[in-house]
């Protein structure tokens, strides 16, 4: 099972074909969404004068290759964040004198995350209300107290059902992904659950332990990997999930051995399949060069009795993570050609593999390629990963392993050098507009609205969580630029600009961010798309975005912003420059 590409590729059609398909179909397609009637609410009227941004017969001409390297800011805020809000840029900027020394004094900020004062999340967190999201900054003890109130239905405030954790962690995450300014953080943690990934609608149990699972990838993001890989296979989510809870001497479930060697660690590239274990080459140190059945096999056995207390033979029934020494296949094994004797202590059959797969190098190489296919391109630069493959191999036992580890990608000149090798998905699509359009939203469990937001984005296809394959949500543009994601976000985005609230106010506030002495197509277009992209848009971008705002008026002319049609119009606008492929590139 692979980590890349499980919705339909693309991988034939080259960049500049498919950057022309979306702009002489999809961009057309969402010229209509803006515009139309049909995806306005009831309150919004179109302007009958409009010209379409479109027009029947134009063709747009063919460009080669990708858009422009844009300045560093934009790359570093848009890879290890969700994009830059007002006055970010600057202050990337003020970081030091050329673009390596703001990278690199940004990269040590971001990578000791409980260094930056988050003050402003917090405050919306607490505002929201939430009563399932971080319980208590002990994760076992959070564990044990989602499982009473959600399991056990003792919740105090009467939302027994586990549909309550999983639906406020969804708009927790939106909210650290808006607000917070520990944004590398929210990349890597969500880069680890789609890594570790667990579908958390597979059960009641999921859906109320899940936020525990979160919580202890946020703990561990810039961490140990053998420390989270632990940590992980014992939450109650991850046993569920890959049937592990049930798995005995009498019936062993290699569900989660299976899962454990070709997603988690060694990654299907170091399969080698049905070899004898004494058939394997082996490396300079003797270690065997990848993995075969019987090792999964094996492993299997390692990990029998390792299940979660739910109240049976007197185990409490808490959640917690719970070994059965009765269910432990007790006699030798061999993993990875590591001998295991029989009668071990408990747990050190299953520790010893943990310890044997995360200081694999093969595990160091499959995981730097995933961490450098997310921060920088679909094919990452094999130096790169080289590179940083090393740094996870050499550094396994260090406490900051995998700071050290995304501190290498992150500083490799090759970061700066890319752009346009990566695409949003639609959550950095929705998050992305949201910054950038500073958006003021509470995402409340009983507002209506924030049921509407989450409705749309839902329709994307990328409603968190919800990857049902342990391999989790592709990471490659391939899978990410057909019609129903693409169209999907575009009407999210249009949602934002055009929906208020019953006090009149909108999610995205194009009219009052806009500034008075900004009244001409030529000044709107560039305000907007300076604040939407933080760079300018490639000219024949800007010409169809200047000329859909004039509407045949001489592009200089001030125009008038009592004027319904043009308010209309300048939402738009702001909508159109989301729907253009530059501001998909990140």
């Amino acid at each position: 099972m692979g980590d890349v590409l499980d919705p339909p590729e693309l991988s034939s059609t080259s960049t500049a074909d498919r950057r022309q398909l979306l702009r002489q179909g999809l961009l057309a397609a969402g010229a209509l969404t803006v515009v139309g009637t049909a995806s306005r609410p009831a309150h919004a009227t179109v302007p009958p004068s409009a010209v379409a941004m479109r027009r029947p017969g134009r063709v747009t001409p063919v460009r080669d290759g990708t858009p422009g390297l844009p300045e560093a800011a934009i790359v570093a805020l848009n890879r290890m964040g969700f994009g830059p809000r007002p006055g970010d840029v600057a202050a990337f900027n003020a970081l030091g004198g050329s673009p390596e020394a703001r990278l690199a004094a940004y990269v040590s900020q971001q990578t000791q995350p409980a260094s930056i004062d988050d003050t402003e999340l917090q405050g919306r967190l607490n505002a929201a209300g939430f009563e399932s999201v971080d319980l208590s900054a002990n994760p076992d003890t959070y564990l044990a107290t989602l499982w009473d109130w959600y399991v056990n239905d003792n919740a105090p405030s009467g939302n027994t059902s586990s549909n309550w954790p999983r639906d406020e962690l969804t708009r927790a995450t939106f909210l650290r992904a808006m607000y917070s300014r520990r944004q590398l953080q929210e990349v890597m943690v969500d880069f680890w659950l789609n890594h570790f990934n667990v579908y958390i609608n597979d059960s009641s149990f999921v859906r109320a332990t899940y936020p525990h699972l979160d919580l202890i990838v946020r703990q561990n993001a810039f961490g140990n990997f053998r420390t989270l890989l632990e940590a992980v296979s014992r939450s109650s989510a991850m046993l569920y999930y890959l049937d592990n809870y049930t798995s005995s001497n009498a019936g062993p479930n290699e569900n989660f051995s299976r899962e454990l060697f070709e997603l988690h660690t060694l990654g299907s590239e170091n399969y080698l399949g049905t070899l004898e274990q004494n058939q394997v080459p082996t490396d300079v140190d003797g270690r065997p060069v990848g993995y075969v059945d019987a090792d999964v096999f094996e492993s299997t056995r390692c990990f029998t009795g390792w299940s979660f207390s739910q109240g049976i033979e007197g185990d409490g029934d808490t959640g917690l993570f719970y070994y059965r020494p009765s269910w432990h296949d007790r006699f030798q094994k061999t993993v990875l050609g590591v001998f295991i004797p029989q009668d071990q202590d408990e747990l050190v059959d299953g520790r010893t593999v943990l310890d044997g797969l995360a200081s694999h190098p093969g595990t160091g190489r499959h995981i730097a390629r995933k961490l450098c296919r997310r921060l920088i391109a679909d094919q990452p630069p094999q130096s790169v990963v080289d590179a940083a493959a090393a740094v996870f191999t050499d550094q396994w036992q260090a406490p900051d392993q995998l700071a050290q580890v995304v501190q290498t990608i992150l500083l490799a000149p090759e970061l700066l050098a890319t752009w346009g090798e990566k695409v949003k998905r639609p959550f950095e699509v929705a998050v992305s507009a949201l910054r950038a359009g500073e958006a003021d939203f509470t995402l409340k469990m009983e507002d209506a609205d924030t049921s509407s937001f989450l409705g749309r984005f839902d329709d994307t296809g990328q409603e968190l969580f919800t990857w049902p394959a342990p391999n989790g949500f592709p990471d490659v543009r391939q899978a990410w630029m057909r019609m129903t994601p693409r169209v999907m976000s575009w009407r999210l985005c249009t949602w934002l600009i055009d929906f208020d609230d019953d006090q009149g106010r909108f999610y995205l506030d194009v009219l009052g961010q806009t500034p008075g002495s900004v009244r001409s197509a030529n000044q709107l277009a560039d305000f907007w798309i300076d604040r939407l992209l933080g760079r300018t848009m490639q000219p024949e971008d800007r010409a169809q975005i200047v000329q859909f705002m004039a509407q045949g008026i001489n592009p200089d002319f001030d125009l008038n912003f009592n004027d319904d049609d043009t308010r209309d119009r300048v939402r738009s606008m702001a909508g159109l420059i989301m729907m253009s492929p530059d501001f998909l590139w990140r």
